[in-house]
């Protein structure tokens, strides 16, 4: 396990998907979340993007995550590079097949977390996709840091 990240030794995670409009909205949530937790707001930096992104984050997300405790209603999507992929120690993408691995570089951790599309689905499906999405981000940062 690596140690906890410092100023001077800041990470970069990157949650993406086609749209950045649901799941990796959703994963950037509870990687803030996790983020402040953990204390390490001077040691983890969080990008998320997408490669064609909506105009809006999906409504069924937008309803699921505040149920969470979560507002993310004033959440934009946007368009993520592959310099800010690049510049990232880890990319989770979220199962769209958004990136072609081979232009990030083997520097970069990739992840294809292969989570269903919650665009359109019923409230339940979207809450199991959220649940699951959390359980990965915990994951993620007990990689690299102690638990809270």
């Amino acid at each position: 396990m690596a140690t906890e990240p410092t100023a001077d030794d800041s990470i970069r995670i990157a949650f993406m998907c086609v749209q950045n409009a649901g799941r990796s909205q959703m994963a950037t949530a509870f990687a803030e979340r996790e983020r402040d937790r953990r204390g390490l707001e001077d040691g983890v930096e969080i990008r998320t993007g997408g490669t064609r992104p909506a105009d809006s984050v999906h409504e069924e997300v937008i309803e699921v995550m505040d149920e969470a405790g979560f507002d993310i209603t004033d959440r934009t999507p946007r368009e993520i590079s592959l310099e800010e992929l690049r510049s990232c120690a880890t990319v989770a993408t979220m199962g769209c097949s958004t990136l072609d691995v081979g232009e990030v570089g083997d520097d970069v951790d990739i992840r294809d977390w292969a989570l269903e599309d919650p665009d359109g689905s019923d409230l339940e499906d979207v809450r199991e996709t959220r649940d699951e999405i959390e359980r990965r981000v915990v994951a993620l940062f007990d990689e690299f840091s102690d638990p809270a």
